[in-house]
């Protein structure tokens, strides 16, 4: 599975020190890397479908300071698609309205009808990439929703309820204002706080007061502070080895 790594925060801080210990885990995640900087200058996305530690540019990238108040990263364990640059996150995509959105995801889809659509529109081969497609052609049914802060809260509640169910839907997901956050496997995405800056991640990077993200709840963050809280769900998904060996061969056949 992938690794997911962001930040949000009411001032700009410095994120190399975590960003460093992140990519670390690339050893195991070796399918490739993405870093999104998404503050009010505009969305800056860097990657490449190769190991992290491998990267000259972004060893390169580190070492000057990286300041932000928003970013995601993710490093990929390839469950659906192939090592290629299109498979690799994070995803980016603009609605009707001119707002862009920016999705990071670990997990696996295994069964939804409303993202089997987008296998035919996708620029690549990932389930990741079908569920950012769903979300923007759900924003742009309704044009009251890309404005409205509380009405986008609302649908991408919904969404998660839908699609979450059999499935592994972690996921860091920016719409220009808002940073929505989710997980539905235990022990499997953490956050700290410090003073207002949130930090994400997949496991703790440091030994300074790391807690697991609500569980089967979506969490919607503005410039560090929480601004809604979705709805809890049943929907908890629990590893399965026999599962996943069995959606390897589906599309190792495809």
């Amino acid at each position: 599975m992938c690794e997911l790594f962001g930040v949000t925060s009411d001032r700009k801080v410095c994120v190399n020190d975590y960003l460093k210990m992140f990519f670390k885990h690339s050893i195991e995640h070796h399918n490739g890397w993405g870093l999104a900087l998404l503050d009010n200058m505009g969305v800056a996305i860097e990657k490449e479908p190769v190991r992290a530690l491998d990267s000259q540019y972004l060893k390169n990238r580190l070492t000057g300071n990286i300041e932000t108040s928003i970013c995601m990263a993710h490093i990929r364990k390839a469950t659906i698609g192939d090592v290629s640059f299109n498979n690799t996150h994070p995803f980016s995509r603009i609605d009707q309205s001119g707002r862009r959105w920016v999705f990071v995801h670990n997990g696996t889809i295994f069964e939804s009808d409303p993202l089997s659509r987008y296998l035919y529109e996708q620029e690549g081969t990932t389930d990741s990439e079908r569920i950012l497609l769903y979300i923007i052609d759900r924003v742009n049914r309704d044009i009251e929703r890309k404005c409205d802060n509380k009405a986008k809260c609302e649908l991408i509640d919904d969404i998660v309820r839908e699609i979450s169910s059999g499935n592994k839907v972690n996921f860091l997901l920016y719409d220009g204002t808002l940073l929505y956050v989710h997980k539905n496997e235990p022990g499997t995405l953490y956050k700290r706080q410090a003073d207002n800056t949130i930090y994400f991640s997949t496991h703790p990077l440091d030994e300074f007061g790391w807690e697991e993200v609500e569980q089967n709840q979506l969490s919607v963050y503005r410039s560090g502070k929480l601004i809604y809280t979705g709805r809890k769900h049943d929907n908890t998904y629990h590893h399965d080895d026999a599962r996943m060996k069995l959606i390897y061969l589906d599309h190792a056949m495809l």
